[in-house]
């Protein structure tokens, strides 16, 4: 089996503050990715126990979190800003057969949930896809889903875990912190939050063997509403030639193709 990770940064335990640890220059940050690396080599550790001989680990957050120089040697990086075109990474993603998401975070406004957002914390207020409110999770879910990948793992705070959990029943996840607040959370142990994805890594290569999820399908027509907390922002993307604007705050566009619409 092959194992395909998308990782974030504000779903790793010990990360609990946007101002401090998640930016480049932040008094944090370094420290930050070596947290999100270790949690990323405790998932390989539990994968190698279960015959996984090929992972490909891509650093999803926004300017990039993963401390190359400690990542585990079995593991292979997709990394670099910008990103190659979703095109080409398509093709390699295609090659693999389950996804994972380690370090992730609930969707924006959610209560209580430790440094929730939606893509961009300082202009998105939501996503809806045909009207329901979505997050990165489904975002991630729903992208690779269309490529032929279940989303079989997932693990970060305790919002985030139920996100994944109602989204995608029977996924393993782990908890690695309680949410507080947006930027307030009980974080577990290194050493604690490392076992708990080491071995739910593992047990969801076993679940998959033997019930195997299916990838996230939701049919189409799509119809993708973003609201921006502010007009400016939604001025600037109502200038797309096939947006739709709403309202002040809110642009609606629309495919067929949810690989064109989910991160638009």
């Amino acid at each position: 089996m092959k194992v395909y990770i998308g990782t974030d940064l504000e779903g790793v335990a010990g990360v609990v503050t946007f101002y401090a640890q998640t930016s480049p220059g932040n008094p944090g940050y370094e420290a930050a990715k070596r947290l999100l690396t270790g949690e990323i080599n405790a998932a390989v550790e539990g994968l190698l126990t279960e015959g996984v001989e090929d992972i490909l680990v891509c650093d999803g957050h926004g300017p990039g979190a993963v401390h190359y120089e400690s990542l585990h040697p079995a593991a292979k990086l997709l990394h670099g800003r910008p990103l190659a075109p979703r095109a080409v990474r398509d093709a390699v993603v295609r090659e693999y057969d389950v996804c994972m998401m380690l370090g992730q975070h609930a969707l924006a406004g959610k209560p209580l949930a430790n440094m929730n957002h939606t893509q961009n914390s300082q202009a998105i207020d939501a996503y809806r896809l045909n009207g329901k409110l979505i997050g990165e999770i489904a975002q991630f879910a729903l992208y690779q889903g269309a490529l032929g990948l279940p989303l079989v793992f997932l693990s970060g705070d305790e919002e985030a875990c139920r996100e994944a959990e109602d989204l995608i029943p029977g996924i393993q996840t782990a908890a690695v912190k309680r949410s507080l607040g947006r930027n307030s959370a009980i974080s577990l142990s290194i050493s604690r939050s490392h076992e708990l994805i080491r071995t739910g890594a593992a047990e969801a290569i076993r679940r998959q063997r033997q019930a195997p999820l299916s990838p996230l399908v939701w049919p189409g027509p799509y119809v993708l509403e973003k609201r921006y907390f502010h007009t400016d922002s939604a001025d600037a993307a109502a200038d797309a030639p096939d947006a739709e604007r709403v309202d002040g705050q809110t642009v609606r566009l629309h495919g067929d193709d949810i690989r064109d619409l989910i991160y638009r």
